[in-house]
């Protein structure tokens, strides 16, 4: 027992990485109270609009598909650190005007949509970054423990935010929700100037091959990347928009407060809290297989999600899916992370964010428009339904791959902590 509990925490004992989990525990749990705020107003200005849910949403991510790939290379060229605390300044002070906004005049939606786009423009340089960020801080060999237990922080987060949210909405309104939102950025940046710059695990500059054009073609040479690459972006387009489907169906189905929806939405959390803790003990890549399973997986459980009787059923069935969800993300993560060339994780790390978040935006409008159309329960019916059809046609076309004589072999993997120092 107390060997797994040491396995399972065993990237915990380097102390910039455990500086790095404490800050971004802090920060994400400020930004899940902000997105709970931010769909509880823009569903109160609105009429419960699911289309002006979505357009929020899309312009959140619609960033992600024009700049995540430059941030890529800006992730392999230049200090991922410095890269990081400068870009966690600037979302601090969106985040503080928005909050400010919100506390002292009349909130517009526009005013929403704008301050939307402009934290949506600083993820698409925080998140390819700090995802390659996490090799330099403990190395090729605990990556996958390091990420899962990213995953574990992050759904901590996800569980406390939005129950916690829920409360103060209630209470105090959405606008000090958002100022204490703006407050967590500080811990992530404190975290970052504590850490010793001698402990990282950096390799070479990487100006020869900077270009995003090489990681593509790095991409498109490795079969073992494509055909998981296309999985997740389909299930992030179908799959993913929970920022969507769940305030509609806390407030549309089950015509909840903003205590009961903050509640839901911590259960799904729960859920994907429980997946991230189970996959901390993963050691080295994961077969093309299990990604395709768990997609398949979480698809079912969203479907059934989307037809749960009642509340209660459906937090229970939200919590499986959450469970899902994350399963198949850290399937996916690691084995396209841990499959890619060191010199080239950044690039590949940001077409990952490219087309998993980045085609959240079409995604949140269809589901937006849909589930104003036919329901909020369809959002999550048509999205698992999605995914279920997307592994079937993705294992068949694997199979196929297989079976061709004419094509090329996987490159091998790195896995060696030398590797990790390519970076």
């Amino acid at each position: 027992m107390r060997g797994t509990l040491a396995g399972t925490f065993q990237s915990l004992t380097i102390r910039n990485f455990r500086l790095f989990a404490a800050g971004q525990l802090v920060s994400v749990a400020g930004t899940w109270m902000m997105v709970v705020a931010q769909d509880w107003l823009v569903l109160s200005l609105t009429g419960d609009s699911g289309t002006a849910l979505g357009v929020v949403t899309a312009l959140q991510f619609a960033p992600l598909l024009l700049l995540t790939l430059y941030a890529g290379g800006l992730a392999d060229r230049h200090d991922k650190r410095r890269l990081l605390m400068a870009v966690n300044l600037l979302a601090g002070a969106l985040a503080l005007a928005l909050a400010v906004l919100v506390l002292t005049g009349q909130p517009r939606l526009w005013h929403i949509y704008l301050f939307a786009l402009g934290l949506g423009t600083v993820n698409a340089v925080e998140v390819p970054t700090r995802m390659s960020f996490v090799s330099e801080l403990v190395g090729a060999e605990l990556l996958p423990n390091a990420s899962a237990l990213s995953a574990a922080y992050f759904n901590s987060a996800r569980v406390v935010g939005p129950a916690l949210a829920g409360l103060l909405v209630g209470r105090l309104g959405p606008g000090w929700v958002m100022l204490l939102n703006a407050a967590s950025y500080l811990a992530t940046v404190g975290a970052l100037r504590l850490m010793r710059p001698a402990e990282l695990l950096r390799g070479g500059s990487g100006r020869a091959r900077s270009g995003v054009a090489h990681g593509i073609r790095h991409l498109l040479s490795r079969r073992d990347l494509l055909l998981p690459m296309v999985l997740v972006a389909v299930t992030g387009l179908f799959g993913f928009n929970f920022q969507v489907t769940l305030p509609l169906l806390a407030k549309t189905v089950f015509h909840a407060d903003a205590d009961a929806f903050g509640l839901l939405t911590a259960c799904f959390a729960a859920g994907s809290l429980v997946a991230a803790f189970a996959t901390t003990l993963r050691r080295g890549r994961p077969a093309f297989g299990l990604v395709v399973v768990a997609a398949a997986v979480f698809g079912a459980l969203e479907c059934l999600a989307g037809l749960a009787p009642g509340y209660a059923a459906a937090a229970v069935l939200l919590t499986l899916t959450g469970f899902g969800s994350i399963y198949f993300a850290q399937a996916a993560n690691h084995h396209i992370q841990l499959g890619t060339d060191p010199a080239y994780r950044g690039r590949v790390m940001a077409l990952y964010t490219l087309v998993f978040q980045g085609t959240t935006p079409f995604g949140a409008l269809l589901v937006g428009r849909l589930s104003e159309s036919l329901g909020a329960r369809s959002g999550l019916v048509v999205g698992g339904a999605c995914c279920l059809l997307a592994a079937a046609v993705v294992l068949v076309l694997h199979r196929r791959q297989r079976g061709s004589p004419n094509q090329p072999r996987s490159a091998p993997v790195s896995s060696s902590p030398s590797g990790a120092h390519a970076t």
